[in-house]
């Protein structure tokens, strides 16, 4: 009579459990994510709207807004390196602080490739700018592989840092893009908010959770089938 291998049960459910549980998170993550998108893509083509309108949303990340930052064609900059179109160089960013809103903004007003040494002149201004900008969520600071700061060059969306080099002490957790050129008479100054990074690879995650789990039962049950026969065997061979 053939033995049930409840040893090789014992460990193999609980694995099989976990691996399964894995891949069904991994589809959830999938329909998180892709909720995600689309939000962030409803979100983009709304019809811009004044600053203190688009902050007053549930989630006014990704809006387009209108705003007015005095001063800011001349305003002091940091460098953040960046990369845009595949070429190297340095994102500059800007302090704003809006009328009607209580805490100063920071504004990525552009890209300038690193072949270009020229920079917008800064000068102490109160003349206002209308700007159309749209919202991010300034993401977390980088990694312990990012370099430290230099100077007035970041080489991560550290806004705190940032927001201290600039002389202010508190900012938005939203950063401001300028969709329009703040100083046209810098054409190197490049315009942009770079595309939303939402890597939707759960659909694959998924996918090798559940191949994982097809294995273990193929695993267990050619083991449990080897463990089976052998005591079948030693069975046969036993004289009493």
């Amino acid at each position: 009579m053939k033995r049930f291998p409840w040893l090789l049960t014992l460990f193999t459910v609980p694995a099989l459990a976990f691996l399964i549980g894995l891949g069904v998170w991994q589809v959830q993550r999938m329909h998180w994510k892709e909720g995600l998108i689309d939000q962030a893509e409803l979100a983009a083509t709304a019809p811009p709207a004044p600053i203190q309108s688009v902050l007053a949303e549930t989630d006014p990340e990704f809006r387009k807004a209108l705003i007015v930052c005095p001063g800011l064609p001349t305003a002091a900059f940091v460098e953040l390196q960046s990369i845009h179109d595949g070429q190297a160089g340095s994102r500059l960013i800007s302090l704003c602080r809006a009328p009607g809103v209580d805490t100063p903004f920071l504004i990525d007003r552009g890209f300038v490739a690193d072949t270009v040494s020229a920079r917008p002149r800064t000068a102490a201004s109160t003349l206002p700018l209308s700007l159309l900008v749209e919202l991010r969520r300034t993401p977390k600071a980088g990694g312990g592989m990012t370099p430290a700061a230099s100077a007035n060059r970041f080489y991560a969306r550290d806004s705190v840092a940032i927001g201290r080099a600039l002389g202010a002490e508190r900012v938005s957790e939203f950063t401001l893009f300028a969709l329009a050129s703040t100083n046209p008479e810098f054409g190197a100054l490049t315009a942009s908010a770079p595309p939303a990074a939402f890597a939707n690879n759960h659909f694959g995650y998924a996918l090798t959770w559940f191949g994982l789990a097809i294995a273990l039962v193929g695993f267990y049950l050619a083991l449990a089938r080897r463990q089976m026969t052998a005591k079948d065997q030693m069975s046969s061979k036993d004289p009493s």
